[in-house]
């Protein structure tokens, strides 16, 4: 059986037709990325000038035999610093807990908890499946309107949009990571994870779980004072 190979366009007029429809098809695509960049542009800081901000979000990446991996280390490894420097005062950690032998959340508590964050100062989110669900719980379940997210550079864009469209004002801190294997793959998966952000900001469907409101936010900013 023999196999047909798709055919060029012999005109002209169909080569241009085919060149068209490629370009066009990668400017629908680069769409939800430019929409990132545009909506996030005055957003984004550093640990040393992101303005005082009582609450901070920090976004599961994975766990190594249950502890953070590196690049989440990296992203409490900011939490921590910006707690200890005065510029936050309580840490949301969201993340995966869907099954009993993953604790994302947990995992970042403990982490954080060695190095200097109270444990009454860390907020638990055990429902964080992924970057919309955790911005909208963090405003419905936990009632926060105002956040500094914590994340890779490669992320902190989506962040900051998807939690923007979810009623958090918010400020993006892009931490620093080793462009290894997995940096050009989180920078590769960003951009067709744009399109997902586009619809999700469009249409806002409710997260996988919701539940009823959670006051461990407003009781650790209370202790805070």
């Amino acid at each position: 059986m023999r196999i047909r190979r798709p055919r060029l366009p012999r005109t002209r007029t169909g080569q241009r037709r085919l060149v068209q429809a490629v370009m066009a098809g990668c400017v629908l695509a680069l769409l939800p990325v430019t929409w990132l960049y545009v909506t996030t542009a005055d957003r984004l800081r550093t640990t040393a000038d992101v303005p005082h901000t009582r609450v901070a979000m920090v976004f599961g990446a994975g766990l190594w035999r249950g502890k953070p991996s590196p690049y989440l280390a990296h992203r409490l490894d900011a939490a921590a610093r910006l707690y200890r420097a005065g510029r936050i005062e309580v840490v949301l950690v969201t993340g995966d807990n869907s099954r009993k032998d993953y604790d994302e959340p947990d995992a970042m508590r403990a982490y954080l908890t060695r190095h200097g964050v109270p444990d009454a100062r860390v907020v638990s989110d055990y429902a964080g499946f992924d970057t919309w669900d955790s911005c909208v719980r963090a405003r419905r379940i936990f009632g926060v309107d105002r956040a500094v997210l914590i994340s890779q550079g490669f992320h902190i864009r989506r962040a900051v949009a998807l939690c923007e469209a979810a009623g958090v004002a918010s400020y993006g801190v892009g931490v620093d990571a080793k462009h290894d294997a997995t940096w050009y793959y989180g920078g590769t998966r960003e951009v067709f994870a744009a399109g997902k952000a586009v619809l999700d900001a469009v249409f806002r469907p409710d997260p996988r779980f919701l539940g009823p409101r959670e006051p461990g936010v407003a009781r650790a900013m209370a202790a805070g004072r």
